[in-house]
């Protein structure tokens, strides 16, 4: 797992192939988000890992939560089930300073 700045982070995902998920809670998530983030709650723990286990695990994963400690977790979490291009956007959305959605 790598822990990027927002500026790393804002870099990385412009890759074709990046996938952003966000691991905050549904609640979290209305209040607005990062644009092409898809939702999976870590904090609902068998709807978490059984979308995980459903991703294509050669991606690049972009994970942020709201200030980068869960987002930390899904990231050990997703290494120990077999992927390999996990990120970690340290200081999670609280220090994101590019476009932020709203649903």
């Amino acid at each position: 797992m790598r822990n990027l700045s927002t500026a790393e982070w804002k870099k990385e995902i412009q890759q074709e192939d990046a996938v952003i998920i966000d691991v905050r809670t549904p609640e979290e998530y209305n209040n607005g988000y990062i644009p092409q983030s898809k939702l999976i709650n870590i904090q609902n723990p068998s709807g978490f890992t059984e979308a995980i286990e459903a991703l294509d695990k050669t991606k690049p994963y972009y994970i942020y939560c709201r200030s980068g400690k869960r987002s930390m977790l899904a990231c050990q979490v997703m290494e120990n089930l077999g992927f390999s291009e996990v990120a970690n956007l340290n200081g999670g959305i609280l220090d994101w300073d590019g476009e932020i959605k709203q649903p």
